[in-house]
């Protein structure tokens, strides 16, 4: 008896969003069509700053980068999902699992950092606009990306790290729609508690960090918009904060709930709740909280069309 408890998992089962059979190819449905738009939402943006040389600046760098980084969270996450909703009981190698965990670890962590260095560069665009080029080249520009990107893969190898120690032998089933961390704590049958710790500590402090730019750099932003005696450059300022604020509330508040906070309060459908908004609702809005106020992007779109 031991030592068929003991014997090792080599692959999950995954129950899905829902167990209501009735529910299952509307919400396929639903889902494939929300993926979709995200793709195009998210990879169309990457193309238009690209190929329109008015968007050759730090601003659109900094949103196309945050665009791609949308584009593979989703993909990690969506495409599985609308195949459990066709087949009960998906089945995913754990080789398959981890995989999926590496990709949208690494994608949230470096949204985090995009998230920050747009306030930065909201701020200096705001409040030093006569120092912008200098403050902001393009070069600082991509080298703030590539370090949001190095930070995030950096941070989900650490993760991964001390996954592979663990070992799964409780069982095999995953009560939810994707391969989540904290799920794979509950059926391991080693102590995820040094997991949990490194979890909660790494995620607090970037969560907290990257907040924090936010939250400094739109504080100085809000005075200077006040202090600002025309309100068309008033409106315009508040016009591109504000989709910008929008985004990074919605992103950081499901994440604290699920990696600050585990455990806290919230139950398995909440947890499902919170993962459906920075996996798949986040990455669909994203493109078009940034698009459709912004009159360069459009302007942009037009341009694109007529050629």
């Amino acid at each position: 008896m031991a030592e068929e408890n003991q014997t090792l998992v080599t692959e999950f089962v995954l129950t899905g969003l829902t167990d209501r059979p009735e529910l299952q190819v509307p919400l396929f449905l639903v889902f494939l069509v929300i993926y979709l738009i995200t793709m195009v939402g998210n990879l169309g943006l990457i193309v238009l700053i690209w190929k329109d040389t008015h968007l050759h600046i730090p601003m659109y760098i900094f949103l196309s980068s945050l665009a791609f980084s949308d584009a593979c969270a989703s993909s990690s996450v969506t495409p599985n999902m609308l195949i459990s909703f066709l087949f009960k009981n998906h089945k995913t190698s754990l080789l398959e699992c981890f995989t999926q965990l590496y990709f949208f670890g690494s994608s949230a962590t470096t949204e985090c950092f995009l998230f920050s260095v747009m306030a930065y560069d909201r701020y200096v665009a705001i409040c030093n606009p006569l120092l912008y080029p200098v403050m902001i080249s393009n070069m600082l520009c991509i080298q703030f990306v590539g370090i949001s990107y190095l930070f995030g893969l950096l941070h989900s190898v650490i993760h991964m790290g001390l996954l592979v120690r663990l070992t799964f032998c409780k069982s095999n089933i995953i009560h939810f729609f994707y391969c989540e961390i904290l799920q794979l704590f509950k059926i391991s049958c080693i102590d995820p508690t040094i997991n949990m710790l490194v979890i909660l500590i790494f995620s607090a402090f970037i969560q907290i960090f990257t907040f924090m730019t936010i939250i400094i750099s739109y504080s100085y932003v809000l005075f200077a918009v006040l202090r600002k005696k025309s309100k068309k450059g008033s409106s315009k300022a508040f016009s591109t904060c504000s989709a910008h604020l929008l985004s990074v509330s919605l992103f950081y508040g499901t994440l604290f709930l699920m990696y600050v906070s585990p455990g806290f309060g919230p139950t398995e459908e909440q947890d499902k709740m919170y993962s459906l908004f920075y996996t798949i609702i986040i990455p669909l809005l994203n493109p078009f909280i940034y698009s459709l106020r912004n009159k360069e992007v459009i302007g942009a779109l037009r341009r694109i069309m007529k050629k």
